[in-house]
């Protein structure tokens, strides 16, 4: 053994509405401050990835949904995917109600409903590739 790795675990959730919109955050803090990106974060003590989901959609944008209604799309592990480390995230997807109201707290400057076909130029981390593969899910 050469030596160790710390791995951080996160959760990311792609909120969707039925006509075609994702909720984005615009994030406060750097890395990617200012960028756009999923609402998610870091697990804490106790918590399953899933449940980190939903208390980070809670957080990040008001929108409560709880554990078992989120979907799962699949782990995205690749090194050098964060640049403060190595970091692990779980995604999931929430399909939510048309115009739910959304309300910008924690880690977030803002949050916005984008729609599908008008992104962003550039979302942080490998989040439009989180994207790509929830919509090929509802597709």
């Amino acid at each position: 053994m050469t030596g160790s790795e710390t791995i951080r675990y996160t959760a990311d959730v792609v909120a969707l509405t039925p006509d075609g919109h994702v909720l984005l955050v615009e994030r406060d803090w750097p890395p990617f401050e200012g960028d756009w990106a999923l609402p998610g974060g870091h697990q804490d003590e106790g918590e399953t990835s899933r449940m980190a989901a939903a208390r980070e959609l809670q957080e990040e944008t008001g929108v409560p949904v709880e554990p078992d209604q989120l979907r799962a799309i699949g782990t995205w592990d690749q090194p050098g995917r964060d640049p403060r480390g190595r970091y692990s995230t779980d995604a999931y997807l929430a399909v939510v109600p048309t115009g739910t109201r959304i309300v910008a707290g924690d880690d977030a400057r803002t949050a916005r409903w984008w729609p599908l076909d008008g992104l962003p130029e550039r979302l942080a981390f490998d989040h439009a590739d989180i994207l790509r593969a929830a919509t090929a899910l509802t597709a």
